[in-house]
């Protein structure tokens, strides 16, 4: 039985995906703490091999640690996603969440995790790595959602930071970093540039 640590939860998922005969098997998969997926399911045939990515908690709170390394052998396509939506609750100390995602040459990832709702006053520290061989392909996104708006809830406190890196046959290709805390004028910024009625110098 996992009991969660007084400082938070030590979560780690590795997975590898390997083509055998034209089928995407999941030929490694090891798992620490409450990370892990379901059976590999096959809805469009030998590939992709579909897997969701479970985190039983359902939310992630200051001290957790979740660690993903989804591995793509040469050849295997597979499909990673989410049930729901990933929930970062209100904390005074840090939660951090840290991918990586490795792709061979010929391999194909499509990774379409469900959105992630910052809560107000939550504190997430995301980093995103992607290593991409030269003939890989990768299909994925990042969806953030600041507050819970429907709810009539605002993201004015608590600070979000996020870091996506990508590299291609070994080489940087694409560094950024993000730091946005709650209450942040930019949150609300429209993008519309101000004209004046001061002459010019």
């Amino acid at each position: 039985m996992v009991t969660r640590a007084m400082n938070g939860w030590d979560a780690e998922l590795e997975l590898t995906f390997a083509n055998r005969n034209g089928r995407t098997v999941l030929a490694h998969e090891r798992h620490h703490g409450p990370l892990l997926i379901q059976k590999t399911l096959y809805p469009e045939g030998p590939s992709p091999a579909h897997a969701i990515v479970l985190h039983p908690p359902a939310g992630i709170v200051g001290g957790d640690r979740l660690s993903l390394l989804t591995r793509c052998e040469p050849g295997a396509h597979a499909l990673l996603t989410t049930p729901g939506a990933t929930k970062w609750y209100r904390s005074t100390v840090p939660a951090v969440s840290e991918t990586r995602l490795i792709l061979a040459e010929d391999a194909t990832l499509e990774f379409l995790p469900r959105e992630s709702i910052v809560f107000d006053g939550a504190r997430p520290r995301a980093a995103i790595v992607m290593e991409v061989a030269a003939s890989a392909r990768l299909l994925g996104w990042d969806l953030w959602c600041l507050g819970r708006t429907a709810s009539g809830e605002r993201f004015s406190s608590g600070v979000l930071e996020l870091q996506t890196e990508l590299r291609v046959a070994g080489e940087l290709q694409w560094l950024e970093r993000g730091r946005f805390p709650g209450g942040s004028p930019t949150l609300t910024a429209t993008g519309r540039s101000r004209t004046s009625s001061s002459p010019r110098e």
